[in-house]
């Protein structure tokens, strides 16, 4: 009999891609308000005003899709963190030996140059 693995989780659920799709509706309908400006260059309330508050608007809801759980009741493991008074109280299992007196490196031989200078 063969062990079951985990199916595979996912990062993105339903509700990201939902929130995800409609914050790309909005960043659209935000571009297409700023086009549809009849002002000069775009200098009305549409092109200087609206557009660029549903584009603002679009963008944090592309944001809270990214960072919005799928699933908000489920949990997410953490690991415990070691105490540094618990590590101190463990005894040692092993005798601490005695390390070799350190040396001090040797720099390594400098290289020949590949090719020659002319002279």
């Amino acid at each position: 009999m063969q062990p079951t693995t985990p199916a595979p989780r996912f990062a993105f659920g339903p509700r990201n891609y939902r929130l995800m799709w409609l914050g790309l509706a909005v960043l659209a309908v935000g571009f297409i308000t700023m086009m549809l400006d009849g002002a000069d260059y775009g200098e009305g309330f549409l092109g200087l005003t609206l557009g660029p508050i549903l584009l603002f608007v679009g963008f944090v809801i592309e944001f809270a899709a990214i960072l919005v759980r799928s699933n908000p009741g489920e949990e997410v493991p953490v690991a415990p963190a070691p105490t540094p008074l618990a590590e101190a109280a463990q005894p040692l299992t092993q005798p601490v030996a005695s390390a070799p007196a350190p040396t001090a490196p040797v720099p390594p031989r400098p290289a020949k140059p590949a090719y020659k200078r002319p002279g």
